[in-house]
């Protein structure tokens, strides 16, 4: 029994850490970027597009599509540091617990 009231304890610590990570998550701050820099996007590593730059030169109209393609590139870009940096946090919150492989939170 013993061991089992140290793994719920455990599991609360885990459950307030994980409820501070939510909270930081919506206010850390990611930049992607394509185009060599010339269009970049900032948003929250929860995902909310936050601003948009884009280099003066790709402002015409002969290059429309190229400039969607990097906005979709750069915000792809944003986005993986995002769930990157989530992920990092993640596992520096559960590396105590004996988790089975594999096994993601929050489920």
């Amino acid at each position: 029994m013993k061991d089992m009231f140290g793994l719920m304890k455990q599991a609360q610590a885990m459950q307030q850490k994980m409820q501070d990570l939510q909270a930081e998550v919506e206010n850390i701050v990611v930049e992607g970027q394509s185009g060599g820099g010339m269009v970049r996007v900032t948003m929250t590593a929860k995902g909310a597009l936050r601003a948009v730059a884009i280099d003066d030169s790709l402002l015409q109209p002969s290059e429309k599509e190229i400039l969607e393609d990097l906005l979709v590139t750069a915000h792809e870009d944003a986005r993986r540091k995002g769930e990157t940096l989530v992920a990092e946090k993640m596992q520096a919150i559960t590396a105590g617990l004996p988790l089975p492989p594999g096994m993601k939170l929050p489920f």
